[in-house]
């Protein structure tokens, strides 16, 4: 499989943010949204055997030797990209971390059908929005393999995109389907490819709708500066 970069950082998103976790990036992604903060991952990437991936995983979290990843400095593992299903591998991979005691998460971009991925593995699926320049790519079939283990994100960059997030979220019903829906707003680009969405303005619109839904800041660019990779 081809991997862009293992690292160990703070989980930025989602309901385990603030979390020590250790990071797999995989190489390639099929989409081209708009706001894409990883774009450095489309291509390249190291060749690696679902061996050697388990192997630096293990380092980095400090796993004894025949020891139960629970026991880890750190036992959290999220597998992403670019988009992790595109490679087969992520099966396997994903398998192992399981049997050796990691808690497995996965970021998807939604496009891909997430059935075949172990149910024990926390499924965080994005649903594109209109202005990510990628809509109508959501896999409707994901509905029915979401888990109350599962989080559903969008990533909003305009009003247009909050109400597409609040209908969608409505018509289908996700915040009983899954564990936590999140609103994400985007976060500006460095070099002003692309503007930001202002959370205290989602903030409000979350609040003025009352919708329980939570909102979601990309901690690590609030850490560390925006543009830092490995982090």
């Amino acid at each position: 499989m081809f991997i862009t970069e293992i690292f160990k950082s703070i989980q930025g998103e989602g309901t385990r943010a603030g979390l020590p976790c250790i990071f797999v990036r995989l190489t390639g992604c099929n989409l081209r949204c708009t706001w894409c903060d990883t774009a450095y991952a489309f291509h390249g990437g190291e060749k690696m055997s679902v061996g050697d991936v388990l192997a630096r995983v293990d380092d980095l979290a400090r796993r004894s030797a025949g020891g139960r990843a629970a026991e880890a400095v750190v036992p959290l593992v999220e597998l992403t990209g670019g988009e992790p299903l595109l490679q087969e591998e992520i099966y396997p991979l994903a398998e192992n971390l399981l049997a050796a005691g990691y808690t497995v998460m996965i970021e998807t971009s939604g496009e891909r059908s997430i059935g075949r991925l172990p149910k024990e593995v926390i499924k965080i699926v994005d649903v594109k929005c209109p202005d990510s320049g990628e809509p109508d790519t959501f896999d409707m079939t994901n509905l029915d393999a979401l888990t109350e283990n599962d989080e559903v994100k969008f990533v909003l960059s305009t009003r247009c995109d909050y109400e597409f997030a609040r209908e969608f979220t409505e018509r289908h019903g996700l915040l009983g389907r899954v564990r936590e829906v999140l609103f994400s707003p985007v976060f500006e680009n460095p070099e002003g490819k692309w503007p930001g969405l202002e959370p205290r303005l989602l903030a409000e619109w979350i609040l003025e709708d009352g919708l329980p839904v939570r909102l979601g800041l990309q901690l690590h660019k609030f850490i560390w500066d925006p543009a830092t990779k490995g982090v």
